[in-house]
Order: C-alpha cells, then structure tokens, then sequence
C-alpha cells in the first residue's frame, strides 16, 4: 500500500463540501486528511494540535473570513494554502487577492453533478494539493473512503494538435512570445508583464487556473501593465502590445492567418493533466510562428510544457526556463532543462530585460 505523506486540514463552513473534499482527497493514496474545521477558529485549534502539510481554504466562511486567516498564517506561521472558491464575481475577485497574500493555488468548488466534471475536479484538487506541498513559501507582511483513485489517461498535445513536421511549419515576420506557468505562476507572470514595455510582441499567456477565475486574472494584469490583457476568446486577434490569457477550463492554440496572429479556444480532454495546457499552446507556436516564437516556460508541478518548449527549440524558436532559485515549484522549467529544451535559464526578474536586450536583434 502507497505511503500517505501529504497531510490536509479541509476549512469549509459546508459540512457536505468538508465531507465531500475528503472523499476526493482521501481517494489519493499520497493524501491523508488529517482534521476538517468549519471556520478558520476551530481550524487554529486544529493547527495547534498538528501542523498539516498543506490547508485547502474557503474564504467565504463565519467568524473570520479565509482572507483574514489566510493572511495571519502567511505573516506568522506560512502554511502552504490551495483556496476552493465559488464561482461567483466576488468570489473569483477576493480568490485574487488570496493569492497575492500568498495562497499557492486557487481551485473552483468541485462540480459534483457529472462523472467526467467530478472525476477532473478530482484530478486537479489533489495535484493542486501535491503542487502546493512542494511550494517554497516565505512570510508576508500584513498590509473518508477505500475507494482506489481512477487514474485516467494522461493525454499529450497529440489530442488537440497535431504534431507539424518541419515543412509545415509557416513562417511569419512578426515576433510571438507564448509563456506558460503553474504553481506560484500568478505572481512571476505579474513580475514578468509589469517590465515588459508597451510595444512587446504579442503575448499568449496559459496559466493553470480554472473556469471563472482566468477573466479576474487578466483584468488584475491588465491594472499594472503598459500591455493590453485580456481573456482570450475564441478568433482574437493577438498583436503588439496585447496579451492573452487562457480561459480557464479550455485549450488555446496560436493560429496564423494571412499575415496575422489568432487565438483558437475550444473544449478538449485534459492534456498533462490540466486544460489550459501548456504543451497544446506550445505546440500551435511551433508550427504556425516556429523561429519567430518565444517560449518560456515559469514555475510550476509536473512536466505540461517542457515537451512544447522543446518542439519550440527544434522548430528555430527561441527558449527561457526559469531558475530553481525563483520558482515556487520547480517542476515544470526542471522537466525542460532535462530535455534540453531550454536555450536559457534564468530568475523571473531577470527575463523581461533579456527579452527587451534582445528584441532588435
């Protein structure tokens, strides 16, 4: 029988979601759910008796919302947090603002009416959990069941997209950068856009986040950036000075038409686990910009992108990974160097004045 390593404290005012969030995570045989609390004080007593690993967090709750709570453990005792939201616009807005406090990851509240929604939801509940319990985290300053898990396949780009060999691909002038990110993405993504100057190539952006929340996401990005961002819908066009952001729960490829850049988002099987993926987005870049593409890939658990960064590489395109030392969870940019994929290697303050050095050349 697998080790259970990773140990949970559920904090949801619902019992039926605290019942139902430790059936999903107990179904992973690396996850143990250690105590549940139905508002962040009993979740403190809770803490006092057995630190857990990782705190999944609703913040919408009694007594003391999850913002407050949230914050207290980030300036006192940083416990790795993944935030469960509704999908509602205050929800989605204060999830933002959770994980500029330093939560690790934000997942919408499980859907429970379908198989195929319950058993996704599942998937990225409990590699949110993983991801998060690896996170290297820092202090911010205050301003039940036996049931076996049902691995399903761990679908490549070649679901969504073909693979194009090299006299396919078509070549345009113009310059393209795509970036993909997980854990610990959202704020080396902001770091990287808030250097990057007004008249940067277009920007196609795939951060792992789900449904309802990428729209919120992007408008925050777009409050502190001299570009254009925005959540990407299907046919945008994608241009100097704008950037785009997946929609979360959906796929988004770089397509070329003429003489100008789009974007297609369109439903799909998870690929790497995640839709968004990275590797789909990835993939497109090689075969519609290939040389005149920018891959980089950021912080982030597990592998989705570090395939489609080499694609990139091989198909003439320029390739960033980012450095252990600035990655919350090196993961996805380690999986890339391995593979070679990576032309550079460097910390997140570091890639917007390479890319800005070298953009006339």
């Amino acid at each position: 029988m697998s080790k259970r390593n990773i140990r949970v404290l559920v904090v949801d005012d619902s019992a039926v979601v605290r019942q139902s969030l430790s059936t999903i995570l107990e179904s992973d045989p690396e996850i143990t759910v250690i105590a549940t609390a139905a508002d962040p004080i009993i979740a403190v007593k809770k803490i006092m008796k057995e630190v857990p690993d990782v705190i999944t967090l609703d913040i919408e709750m009694p007594r003391m919302d999850g913002l407050t709570f949230l914050r207290k453990i980030m300036s006192q005792h940083p416990i790795p947090v993944v935030v469960i939201s509704s999908l509602t616009t205050a929800g989605t807005e204060t999830a933002m603002k959770a994980l500029e406090y330093g939560a690790s990851e934000i997942i919408g509240k499980p859907a429970m009416n379908a198989a195929q929604f319950f058993n996704d939801s599942k998937i990225l509940l409990c590699d949110a959990v993983k991801a998060a319990s690896s996170a290297k985290l820092k202090r911010k300053k205050i301003v039940a069941t036996s049931k076996k898990t049902v691995i399903p396949p761990k679908y490549t780009a070649d679901v969504i997209i073909e693979k194009a060999s090299a006299y396919k691909r078509i070549i345009n002038t113009d310059k393209i950068i795509v970036l993909g990110a997980s854990t610990g993405g959202t704020e080396a993504i902001r770091k990287f856009l808030a250097e990057m100057p007004a008249k940067s190539p277009g920007i196609a952006i795939v951060q792992h986040m789900p449904e309802g929340f990428t729209k919120s996401f992007a408008n925050s990005l777009n409050n502190i950036s001299k570009l254009e961002v925005k959540e990407a819908e299907n046919g945008d066009k994608l241009y100097q000075g704008r950037v785009l952001i997946a929609p979360g729960s959906k796929h988004m490829l770089l397509k070329r038409i003429g003489k100008e850049y789009s974007v297609e988002v369109k439903e799909g099987p998870l690929v790497n686990r995640h839709r968004p993926s990275v590797d789909v987005l990835f993939r497109s870049a090689a075969r519609y910009a290939g040389k005149n593409a920018l891959g980089i890939l950021l912080t982030g658990m597990g592998n989705d992108g570090a395939k489609g960064l080499l694609e990139l590489k091989e198909s003439g395109a320029h390739t960033i990974a980012q450095d252990e030392q600035t990655s919350v969870v090196f993961g996805m940019p380690k999986e890339a160097i391995k593979l070679d994929a990576a032309e550079k290697i460097l910390p997140i303050d570091k890639i917007a004045p390479y890319i800005i050095s070298n953009l006339n050349k």
